[in-house]
């Protein structure tokens, strides 16, 4: 028993030496780089929202909401493009045959949920619309808001499309939630070739019994993205950026 203990032991110390040595490719931030944000919505980052029982916690830990208008604001001040990915349901999605576990969950409470994609009626103020102290930021030129993501990654919306058609190869991605859209759209855009780095205290995951997803999504990030920052350490980035 004594042996196996010590086994499992050594295991864990050599694979916890083997992340520290990870390499960190770095992430330069200069034109072709922009920010994506996605989720920036009531349902995760409101007191109100439907998830704000199970993400709360983390999202008041990491200082999220604050970190995330850190990031609208100094692209304002700097003219750098913002592409906000945010996530609908329609009532026609609520109709579909295959769900993961989460999916049934998200319509079961109405997470996102939008009478109409053509009608902004009962959108004011809703789950689905936009925290209040980021309008004023969402609303700005240097804001594009893509067509909406289906379940977490941004294969079902234009988000690639559009970051390829303004001519952007390099993303600061951050926003809700952590291990779900967060993750996927990094995997999503590394895999169709982008530079992304992430901003981990913009950004939280739920907690739950014997569950922590913020902290398996730092694992992910950390293995996956070019570069894991803070948001003081990315707004600092920033705000040296002189665009041409």
């Amino acid at each position: 028993m004594k042996k196996v203990t010590l086994t499992l032991v050594l295991a864990i110390l050599s694979a916890t030496s083997m992340f520290a040595q990870l390499p960190d490719p770095g992430f330069t931030v200069d034109e072709n780089t922009a920010i994506v944000i996605t989720d920036p919505q009531n349902d995760f980052l409101s007191p109100n929202g439907v998830t704000w029982g199970v993400v709360g916690e983390s999202v008041t830990k990491n200082n999220t909401v604050e970190n995330l208008e850190e990031l609208f604001k100094v692209a304002k001040q700097k003219g750098i493009t913002v592409f906000v990915s945010p996530h609908y349901y329609y009532k026609h999605d609520h109709s579909w045959k295959i769900e993961g576990a989460l999916e049934v969950l998200m319509h079961k409470i109405g997470m996102f949920d939008r009478e109409d994609a053509l009608s902004l009626e009962g959108f004011e103020g809703s789950g689905a619309d936009w925290l209040d102290k980021y309008k004023e930021y969402i609303d700005g030129e240097n804001v594009i808001v893509t067509s909406p993501h289906k379940v977490y990654g941004p294969e079902s919306n234009d988000l690639a499309l559009q970051l390829r058609k303004h001519g952007f190869s390099k993303v600061i991605l951050a926003g809700m939630s952590a291990n779900l859209c967060t993750e996927s759209h990094l995997r999503d855009l590394v895999e169709s070739g982008f530079d992304v780095s992430v901003v981990k205290d913009a950004t939280a995951g739920a907690i739950l019994p014997g569950m922590d997803a913020y902290e398996a999504a730092l694992i992910n990030f950390r293995m996956i993205a070019s570069h894991v920052f803070t948001t003081e350490e990315v707004v600092t980035e920033l705000k040296k950026y002189n665009k041409k």
